[in-house]
């Protein structure tokens, strides 16, 4: 799987993976509108970004898993629950062959909104 680094939407960006990979990042792209409905989507990074006061999340597929990167805020708070995956200061790996922990990801979206929130309220 090539990864997709000429897209101008999220769209464009999906439709250049397999059938199979793009289902996952249909699914990770509805979560996370369903939390952040307030949010704006663009390519930033070359990479799916949703935006609120500042970037809230990104995603990007690679060849053996779905990137997530909430920044290092997102990763930290939830450091215990990440253990079992592949993770750095802003990102996580979710291998491609393991549904997606949608549960976690969506409390992940909700901590940062409310943190981008409260950081445009200062």
């Amino acid at each position: 799987m090539k990864i997709n680094e000429g897209s101008r939407s999220v769209e464009e960006y999906i439709s250049a993976f397999p059938q199979d990979v793009q289902m996952k990042l249909n699914a990770l792209r509805k979560l996370i509108r369903k939390w952040a409905p307030d949010a704006t989507e663009k390519i930033s990074y070359q990479m799916p970004t949703f935006y609120l006061h500042g970037n809230l999340v990104h995603f990007a597929a690679h060849p053996k898993h779905i990137g997530f990167y909430p920044t290092p805020s997102g990763i930290a708070n939830f450091k215990e629950e990440l253990f079992s995956y592949k993770h750095a200061k802003g990102s996580v790996q979710f291998p491609l062959d393991e549904p997606l922990p949608m549960e976690l990801i969506a409390r992940i979206v909700r901590f940062r909104v409310e943190e981008n929130l409260s950081e445009a309220k200062r």
